[in-house]
């Protein structure tokens, strides 16, 4: 896709009305497409024709390792050491997402987790322990301070 600029800003009406048009986009040259209000409105049922994807964003490896949940859906670590991943910042309720944690190339780290952190059961997970294992937790916040993981060991 080529680089999108905004080009023109137009006056909303006060009708409210959805087909009034507030942007004209330049996505080309030879091309422009309008954006109405009816297309920036979130609290409608959509229904996509094409893929949508979520971006993968590296973690920081550190003794604590610190999650954004406004920065990504999903993240990956590689842990060079044993570690403990932090409670995140930015929670809200019904986001969800993965987080791969790769075992460095002398493997065998261990994994901590912040209370906000829930497996089933109530027992946190054990990594897998080969050099370059990936494990994954899938997480869905349940509210500012529960977040439900299921964990699954060993991805090759």
């Amino acid at each position: 896709m080529a680089n999108v600029k905004i080009t023109e800003l137009a006056a909303l009406t006060t009708t409210d009305d959805a087909t009034d048009v507030i942007a004209v986009v330049d996505v080309s040259a030879d091309e422009t497409k309008k954006i109405s209000v009816a297309n920036l409105v979130t609290t409608q049922a959509r229904t996509y024709t094409a893929a949508q994807r979520g971006e993968i964003t590296t973690l920081t490896d550190g003794a604590n390792i610190s999650v954004d949940l406004a920065a990504s859906n999903n993240f990956t670590v590689t842990l060079g050491d044993n570690r403990t991943l932090d409670n995140p910042t930015n929670i809200v309720a019904g986001q969800s997402g993965s987080i791969f944690i790769v075992q460095d190339a002398t493997g065998s780290r261990t994994l901590a987790y912040g209370t906000y952190y829930d497996f089933a059961g109530g027992t946190a997970p054990t990594l897998s322990t080969a050099a370059a294992a990936v494990d994954r937790i899938d997480y869905l916040v349940r509210s500012a301070t529960s977040i439900h993981c299921v964990f699954t060991a060993n991805y090759s």
